[in-house]
């Protein structure tokens, strides 16, 4: 088992690491990002995850699963591009749930379980 750590602050506050490596995958926990807008945090999200799946020896191509949180659905939509151009020709299921975040200036969390590289 490797465990992979972003340095984020919520990681140490928390006790958490970004990624974990077992049993065949690589388990991204709840990422959140920077930014003022929904899409620049899913943008930033996303690049914080790619990071912990090329430390793991993958790549978003490798998910397979993809979990989205938003305060409000509404905002969804207009991440959609951004997911599409993310995940390219390999998209993972998807499931997104409206709830709270642990911050309210966080309009997305993204949460990834990929392939471990073999």
């Amino acid at each position: 088992m490797k465990r992979i750590f972003s340095g984020g602050p919520f990681e140490a506050r928390v006790g958490y690491a970004r990624a974990v490596v077992a049993g065949g995958f690589v388990h991204v926990a709840g990422t959140v990002g920077e930014g003022e807008t929904v899409t620049e945090q899913c943008r930033a999200a996303l690049a914080i995850i790619e990071t912990a799946l090329k430390e793991a020896g993958g790549s978003l191509a490798d998910a397979v699963r993809v979990t989205y949180y938003l305060p409000d659905a509404a905002e969804f939509e207009p991440c959609w591009p951004i997911l599409r151009a993310a995940f390219d020709a390999n998209p993972p299921a998807a499931t997104m749930l409206e709830c709270g975040l642990i911050d309210p200036r966080f309009r997305i969390e993204i949460e990834v379980t990929a392939l471990a590289p073999a």
